[in-house]
């Protein structure tokens, strides 16, 4: 297989020169590297790795190159080479200098650019090898190939198949999706002689090569969760040193009930302060964010973030500072009970798994996107319509039409993602324009995307396909007028529905089924005791919810991330609260033995 390329493109030789070295004293013993001092000629060799398929990894161009500039240059390599990573190539301290910091910023409002890249001037120069390894790293995870850490085999258009990829890539987990019947998929399937090597319609195979070569044949998400090595019980390391044995954990400080951004947060937080803590997600880390595929309005992520890469650092803080994870579970119930000794606590019960005690209780279960409710199109779930926008799809709508119902930050995420594989992409929206969902960083690109429309003030109300969806039918707010729009993905990404119907009554909910918290809980009338509720306490004391599932939230990623660090204080007041207490009744008891 040809080698993925580097492309330096720079009119100052002597800067292509340094920058060539660079690159191929690091990347070149995997990667070619190639430079070029005329944009022209630059652009007819990206062409001809377009039509033989081969490889382009990272284009760096400088902004100021003769005839075509490095933006124009770059912009044609969004086309050619949707997954590339495409940054302006320019010297140090040129941020002062107001013409290469507006072509820098109008690329990237554009969408032209990904990022800029500071001229190497050493060697070796690690803050530039950084900055390409980042580069090079996010680009690894766009190609399919069977040389990944896991491979998945299925028919090109299968629901279960959307699923399991949907599963993985918001685990964390490396993966490859290869279509069954195409000659790799084939050929792996002999080589690993899972069964039906030559049947499209054969059942789901998974191929962890990276765990010893083990095959999976349709397995539940459960199977390939613990596969990976990811809980899925209570069952956890004693870790007293070698013998592999385990306890279940039955009994902690704190049960957060959801693993998206306020539920991470609130678990390193939590786990970083000493407390017990147990994280249980019942479908996959990262919430609706982790579906993001790139944040870029997130602080500290100067070039972006995506959902799922926030989701796992998260993860992995909060897992290395004693956290416990359960996912693929559900809380189905949550109780209080007493203890001889009068110590409270919470009975959450998780699906298969069973009742654990936790002193406090945290819901961080975020919202879940509406239904449209067009039986047609619900009949079509998961064979073309989705709710939600998994980036996991968009390879596998190369050429194809795309529609997205929805005006929110998730919905320009997703569209400006999908239009750098699908032919087109059509955002149907109910509003007039989008400057009062979206922000403008994203408005700014969609304007500027040539292979995406806005459709306002619309609905989507029906739509029809043969087994996979076909068009969609879209019909105006005003005039009632319908027409159809080809469509090969639907994707619904409208409002915002908690999932709170499974509380107790005791739980108070708005008119909506958000949780009302602190003053909203007393001003309601709902708080029964004499000291005041924490901020983000319920009408429960010691039942608390952060994020998006919050009456009043704020829905943004990093509003989230801070009720849930923020959160945890008001834990900690609480069981100090609970402990004096339980010393007061003690004391008590001892005073008086006959009372």
């Amino acid at each position: 297989m040809t080698r993925p390329l580097l492309l330096v493109v720079d009119h100052d030789l002597d800067a292509l020169a340094r920058t060539e070295a660079e690159l191929a004293r690091r990347f070149g013993a995997d990667f070619r590297v190639r430079g070029e001092s005329d944009s022209a000629v630059a652009l007819h060799h990206l062409e001809l790795a377009s039509e033989r398929r081969d490889p382009v990894a990272l284009v760096l161009a400088d902004p100021w190159l003769p005839v075509l500039g490095g933006a124009e240059l770059l912009r044609s390599v969004r086309t050619l080479h949707p997954d590339a990573a495409r940054a302006l190539l320019v010297p140090w301290g040129a941020w002062a200098d107001g013409r290469t910091a507006e072509a820098i910023l109008r690329g990237m409002s554009l969408g032209d650019i990904d990022y800029y890249v500071l001229q190497p001037w050493t060697s070796p120069d690690e803050l530039f090898c950084r900055t390409v390894s980042e580069f090079v790293q996010v680009w690894s995870r766009t190609v399919a190939n069977r040389r990944r850490e896991v491979v998945v085999v299925g028919a090109a258009r299968d629901p279960r198949g959307h699923a399991v990829r949907t599963l993985l890539t918001r685990n964390g987990i490396p993966h490859a999706y290869l279509d069954r019947g195409s000659a790799e998929a084939v050929d792996l399937l002999r080589a690993i002689e899972a069964p039906r090597p030559d049947d499209e319609d054969g059942p789901l195979v998974i191929w962890l090569a990276a765990l010893g070569g083990r095959v999976l044949l349709d397995p539940t998400d459960v199977e390939i969760c613990q596969a990976w090595g990811i809980g899925t019980d209570l069952s956890m390391p004693r870790g007293d040193g070698g013998d592999g044995a385990r306890d279940e954990v039955r009994e902690v400080d704190l049960l957060v009930v959801g693993a998206g951004p306020a539920g991470l947060a609130a678990a390193v937080y939590g786990s970083s302060e000493g407390l017990s803590v147990l994280c249980v997600e019942e479908h996959a880390l990262g919430g609706q964010a982790g579906t993001s595929s790139l944040i870029r309005n997130y602080l500290g992520f100067s070039r972006g973030v995506s959902g799922a890469e926030l989701a796992q650092r998260g993860f992995q803080q909060a897992w290395v500072f004693g956290a416990r994870f359960v996912l693929t579970r559900r809380v189905t119930a949550i109780d209080r009970t007493t203890d001889a000794d009068g110590t409270s606590w919470f009975v959450v019960t998780v699906s298969d798994v069973g009742d654990v005690r936790a002193r406090a209780v945290l819901l961080a279960t975020g919202v879940a996107y509406r239904r449209l409710g067009v039986p047609s199109l619900e009949a079509l779930s998961g064979s073309g319509v989705y709710y939600g926008a998994n980036v996991s799809e968009a390879h596998g709508l190369a050429g194809a039409h795309t529609v997205i119902v929805g005006g929110g930050n998730s919905a320009g995420q997703a569209a400006l993602h999908l239009q750098r594989y699908a032919a087109d992409v059509t955002v149907v929206i109910r509003t007039p324009d989008l400057s009062a969902t979206m922000s403008r960083y994203l408005i700014d690109e969609i304007e500027a995307s040539p292979t995406i429309t806005v459709v306002p003030n619309a609905d989507v109300v029906d739509g029809t396909g043969d087994g996979w969806l076909s068009e969609v039918v879209v019909a105006d707010r005003t005039t009632g007028e319908r027409r159809s729009i080809p469509a090969d993905g639907l994707f619904v990404m409208i409002g915002a529905q908690p999932h709170t119907a499974w509380l107790p009554e005791a739980v108070t909910r708005d008119l909506w089924g958000f949780l009302p918290t602190g003053a909203d809980v007393r001003e309601a009338g709902a708080w029964t005791l004499e000291r005041p509720p924490c901020a983000h306490e319920t009408s429960v004391p010691g039942l608390f919810a952060v994020g998006d599932v919050r009456a009043g939230s704020v829905k943004r990623v990093a509003s989230a991330v801070g009720e849930g660090s923020v959160v945890v204080s008001e834990v900690h007041q609480y069981l100090s609260l609970v402990e004096a207490a339980s010393r007061s009744r003690s004391s008590e008891a001892q005073a008086d033995p006959d009372g």
